[in-house]
């Protein structure tokens, strides 16, 4: 039995069990992959208070050795549902955890085009991590797909090793803050491809990804290249946990800034939440704020 079990070991989850801890409360953290979330692929991280510069594996093993220090505990393993009642049960593939209140932070996943070859070219290709797998396209050629923060950030990585980067765009212009465009203007090996959508995912007899068919208002065409990295946007894995807080028509948890539920004792933290601004501060504050609250409830 714990005071809180958290759900999700991004920033939004660790600063959670951070403040959880600090309020001597016993937590347990259940993370189903790689511990810091999203942020871990970003190469740079430039805009959180206090630190100039670091990367986001920096940042996510700073904050993971900060809470272990203060005493968490961590299971590796998938949560596929909870039981609400006076003890809340965390049901995951390998077993359940009891705990008096529950802080759900699972963040968000990749979102895929949906091409033809594209799935099974996944690993063989096709990428959505530049800091990643960046490394395996050194003098190759590649391509970008998107026009948010995201894509354009990881054209801007790809560009310092890679022989050539294409950005392709489904509208007609880049979505991403002006700063990441003059970047990205001031490469000399990119290119980027407007108001054009990739039709198809190709491989060589090899079975690796060799080309993308793009269409667009000019036609269609097909880019030779080694790798693919798609950045599209995110997808809320909220499913499991429906029955105790509402979802909005996107999938993102239905609540406020209080990160309170329907559920008593169940609390939501994160990008996994409906809001309009998604950053590691805004995350951790929803940490901070989710903690409090479950230990509130405890308390009471």
């Amino acid at each position: 039995m714990y005071d809180i079990i958290v759900v999700g070991g991004g920033p939004a989850g660790l600063t959670a069990a951070l403040y959880a801890l600090r309020a001597d409360k016993s937590v347990l953290i259940i993370e189903k992959d790689t511990f810091g979330g999203q942020i871990t692929h970003s190469p740079k991280v430039e805009n959180y208070p206090g630190f100039a510069e670091m990367s986001g594996n920096e940042f996510a093993d700073r904050l993971l050795d900060q809470v272990l220090a203060q005493g968490a505990e961590i299971e590796l393993s998938r949560v596929t549902g909870v039981r609400d009642g006076d003890v809340k049960t965390v049901v995951t593939e390998d077993g359940e955890f009891e705990a008096k209140a529950v802080i759900i932070a699972v963040g968000v996943k990749h979102r895929m085009l949906g091409a033809p070859g594209e799935a099974e070219m996944v690993g063989h290709g096709v990428s959505f991590c530049a800091v990643c797998d960046g490394a395996f396209y050194k003098g190759q050629d590649v391509a970008v797909i998107g026009g948010g923060n995201s894509a354009l950030q990881e054209a801007l990585l790809l560009a310092k090793t890679s022989k050539s980067v294409t950005v392709v765009q489904n509208l007609d212009y880049l979505t991403g803050e002006a700063r990441l465009q003059r970047s990205l203007e001031e490469q000399g090996n990119v290119k980027v491809i407007l108001g054009s959508v990739v039709k198809e995912f190709r491989k060589d007899a090899g079975g690796k990804l060799s080309s993308i068919v793009i269409t667009g208002a000019n036609g269609e065409c097909e880019l030779k290249v080694d790798g693919v990295f798609v950045a599209i946007g995110l997808i809320p894995e909220n499913a499991p946990f429906e029955n105790l807080a509402a979802l909005n028509g996107y999938g993102y948890f239905d609540t406020d800034e209080s990160c309170v539920t329907k559920t008593p004792g169940v609390f939501v933290a994160g990008d996994c939440r409906s809001k309009r601004i998604r950053q590691i501060t805004t995350a951790s504050a929803d940490g901070a704020v989710a903690a409090l609250a479950a230990c509130a409830y405890i308390d009471n």
